[in-house]
């Protein structure tokens, strides 16, 4: 089974602005991520900023982002195979 990752909240940041999300607010520890697809429909995430997130965290994070990001594409970045 693949390791995951340590990552922290500003290493997810840049992954997901890879795949066309950016910061559209922040309340306390948490930075909410927006991507608007070429339909208007508007995708969401939140990262909490924290220096090393949680395994369960980071996996929870994996798992809502695989509702829009193929999961191909989104592995290479959470799992070291």
């Amino acid at each position: 089974m693949p390791k995951l990752r340590t990552l922290s909240g500003g290493d997810l940041i840049r992954t997901f602005a890879r795949f066309g999300f950016r910061e559209i607010s922040q309340r306390g520890s948490h930075v909410k991520l927006r991507r608007v697809l070429v339909n208007g429909v508007h995708e969401n995430l939140t990262v909490p900023l924290h220096d090393e997130l949680d395994r369960g965290t980071l996996q929870a994070i994996y798992r809502q982002a695989s509702r829009y990001i193929t999961v191909a594409e989104l592995r290479s970045h959470f799992y070291a195979d």
